[in-house]
C-alpha cells in the first residue's frame, strides 16, 4: 500500500488559510462588521472584477455563481467572510495585500451578507 504525501506547498497553503480562518473569526467576534469599517469599496468591487470571481463561482456551482454565498450554516460571522476570501486568495496566488482581502470581504457583506 503506497501512502500519499501532500507536498509542502499544499501544506503550507492549508496552514495559512486555517490561520486566516482562525484569526478571521476572533476578529470578528471581537468586532463584528466592523472590521470592514473604512474599506474601499470601490477597490473590492474593482478586483474581484479583475480576478473574475464570479466567473470562477459560476463554475464551481452553476448558474451565475450566487449560489456560492451564504451557503448553509457556512459563513455566519464577519470574519469568517474574510477568512473565506483569504482563502480564495491563497488558494488561487492572488498576491492581494490585507487590505485588498478586506475590502472584497467589505462589498461581498454589503451585497449578500450584511453582518451587523
Amino acid at each position: 500500500m503506497t501512502t500519499v504525501r501532500p507536498s509542502a506547498v499544499a501544506l503550507a497553503a492549508l496552514q495559512a488559510t486555517l490561520l486566516a480562518l482562525t484569526l478571521g473569526q476572533g476578529a470578528a467576534r471581537a468586532q463584528g462588521a466592523g472590521i470592514f469599517q473604512g474599506a474601499d469599496l470601490a477597490l473590492g468591487q474593482k478586483l474581484m472584477a479583475e480576478h473574475q470571481c464570479a466567473t470562477c463561482h459560476a463554475r464551481k456551482v452553476g448558474g451565475d455563481g450566487s449560489a456560492i454565498y451564504r451557503p448553509a450554516g457556512r459563513i455566519n460571522t464577519a470574519g469568517y467572510l474574510r477568512g473565506m476570501v483569504e482563502q480564495c486568495n491563497s488558494e488561487l496566488n492572488l498576491q492581494l495585500f490585507p487590505e485588498e482581502v478586506t475590502a472584497i470581504a467589505a462589498v461581498l457583506n454589503r451585497d449578500h451578507y450584511r453582518f451587523k
